[in-house]
């Protein structure tokens, strides 16, 4: 902050004060961020540098309201149309109507350079008065927004990204399903459980991969290596192909339904037969697993429950600012079993 504004420390600059630092109108200011004409070169370049400088973030004609409120919520999602993600979104669209906020997506691709740190800019530009986060994947260089988000953020399902003035969280820990699917082929009696993980720079495939780690720990049973896919079922076929040629294989817990799929398509191809000969146990439960040969095994995501229960957070962060966060129950754990596990062959 310029010395000379009498503001605290922290406190989130003004338009006077950008006025002051670039030795202008108050009027000016907000010609020049509203982009009316009738303002020179010079002028512009000066409110402009002076904004930068101190942070300042025009909001957008509804920040002047009364209320001081836009009544919108801005998502920030992976762009991509995988099962897990897209329905997460659906699900917080559904929520959204009902709480009377407008909604506003900005989607990252996989990759992007500016990531959550532009999305989260896009939304603030925009004057939200809160973001969900239903980002799944690690940023490549971090992504420390503390300093810029002046708004409740709810984050869905993963780690928060970022520290932020007011972080809620809600969802149920993809560790504890993953967790279920193991101890499931367990108790059928398999020796042990073989892993197909999700690509490792997503949280949940992380999660994913941890919960079944415990489920073998937890019962003394082996860890075998990991074979890592992509999400896709070209990649669970792949891993079909690789784990058929093992004896010793009679139980494949995979990160999602889609790799569960591509598995079951290359071991039946193989001779393997499932469940007869191995078990396979996915997670998500898309639509079409219950309609594959054999129908497949799998856990449920709660998208809609978490959905709903992370906009009442979030709205209840807006609304009652001052107010310490609703309780928050994680939704049960629900394991879907269909034909794709049994026992083990004698």
């Amino acid at each position: 902050m310029a010395p000379g504004t009498g503001r605290g420390a922290g406190a989130a600059p003004r338009s006077v004060d950008v006025a002051r630092l670039a030795g202008v109108s108050q009027k000016t200011v907000s010609r020049v961020m509203n982009d009316e004409p009738y303002v020179s070169a010079d002028v512009r370049r000066r409110v402009l540098a002076a904004a930068e400088e101190l942070g300042y973030r025009s909001n957008n004609a509804a920040r002047a309201l009364a209320s001081g409120r836009t009544r919108s919520i801005g998502v920030v999602t992976l762009g991509t149309a995988l099962y897990g993600p897209a329905s997460l979104l659906m699900g917080v669209e559904r929520a959204v109507r009902d709480t009377g906020y407008a909604l506003r997506v900005v989607s990252t691709m996989e990759g992007e350079s500016t990531g959550i740190a532009g999305a989260v800019d896009s939304l603030l530009d925009q004057g939200v008065d809160g973001i969900v986060i239903s980002e799944p994947i690690d940023e490549e260089d971090g992504a420390d927004l503390s300093a810029r988000v002046d708004v409740p953020v709810l984050v869905l399902g993963a780690p928060p990204p970022f520290v932020a003035p007011h972080v809620v969280t809600a969802g149920i820990v993809s560790s504890r399903l993953a967790r279920a699917a193991t101890e499931h082929l367990l108790e059928l009696g398999h020796t042990t459980v073989h892993h197909l993980a999700g690509p490792q720079r997503w949280y949940s495939a992380r999660d994913r991969l941890e919960g079944w780690r415990a489920a073998l720990a937890a019962n003394g049973r082996a860890e075998p290596p990991v074979v890592q896919g992509d999400w896709s079922a070209a990649s669970g076929y792949a891993a079909g192909r690789a784990l058929a040629d093992d004896p010793g294989v009679t139980a494949v817990f995979a990160a999602n339904d889609d790799m569960a799929i591509g598995l079951i398509r290359a071991l039946t191809e193989a001779g393997r037969r499932v469940p007869e000969d191995i078990s396979v146990v996915g997670f998500d439960d898309t639509p079409v697993a219950a309609y594959v040969t054999p129908p497949l095994t799998t856990v449920r995501q709660p998208f809609d429950a978490m959905a709903r229960t992370g906009l009442q957070l979030l709205v209840h962060a807006i609304e009652n600012p001052q107010a310490p966060p609703l309780p928050v129950t994680e939704p049960p754990v629900e394991l879907v079993v269909r034909a794709s596990s049994a026992a083990p062959p004698h």
